[in-house]
């Protein structure tokens, strides 16, 4: 089974496009103030309205309020929805939505017991923690952490770019892969290069 890849924290119609032509099964859009990746809600509909048939439009929320998802559902047209904080697994599934959890890879989490917390999850994400960050730190966390069993179905995050993405790969064996600063030619600014050497070392990866 082949990888499957979000590039995460797009601001861009543009990049959007570049992404998917790139083979990018899901774009993610961040829906974070204080994150340099952030997009407002008018931009993140002309970027989703501007994306083909099969492509998930990904929103990333962190720690927010009930009405500014649902606002923000109603008004670009996301389908699927990223919670990367502190949120509950029945204030997850209160949205009546598909839903991804990114769990912070700290030293006592137990994976096993967070699966089965968030079991409405469409999927969990593993990424990197570090304290007082949400998510983007750049930094991988060890890989061997990730239970066998588990690893066939979670989306890999954390510290991912174009020199490791191959060695992810091969070693975790994921459903999915999750970018964002890895791609990037400074913070917040993506590059279509660096996403077209991301997607063929995935594509080599998955030979």
């Amino acid at each position: 089974m082949r990888t499957r890849v979000k590039i995460c924290g797009l601001k861009t119609v543009d990049m959007a496009r570049k992404a998917i032509y790139h083979g990018a099964d899901a774009i993610g859009l961040v829906f974070y103030p204080p994150s340099p990746r952030f997009v407002d809600i008018q931009t993140a509909a002309e970027i989703v309205n501007s994306v083909p048939a099969f492509v998930t439009c990904v929103g990333l929320f962190v720690n927010a309020e009930q009405e500014e998802i649902k606002k923000t559902v109603e008004l670009t047209g996301i389908n699927l929805l990223q919670f990367h904080g502190n949120e509950c697994p029945d204030y997850c599934a209160g949205f009546d939505f598909p839903y991804i959890k990114a769990l912070r890879m700290k030293d006592d989490i137990d994976l096993m017991r967070e699966r089965e917390k968030y079991s409405k999850a469409v999927g969990l994400l593993l990424d990197t923690y570090k304290p007082g960050s949400p998510g983007g730190t750049g930094e991988s966390f060890n890989w061997d952490r990730i239970p066998d069993s588990m690893r066939s179905e979670i989306i890999l995050a954390g510290g991912l770019d174009p020199e490791n993405i191959r060695s992810a790969i091969e070693t975790v064996r994921p459903y999915a892969v999750d970018v964002s600063g890895g791609v990037e030619s400074e913070k917040g600014v993506k590059s279509a290069d660096k996403i077209q050497k991301f997607m063929r070392s995935v594509n080599v990866a998955d030979k």
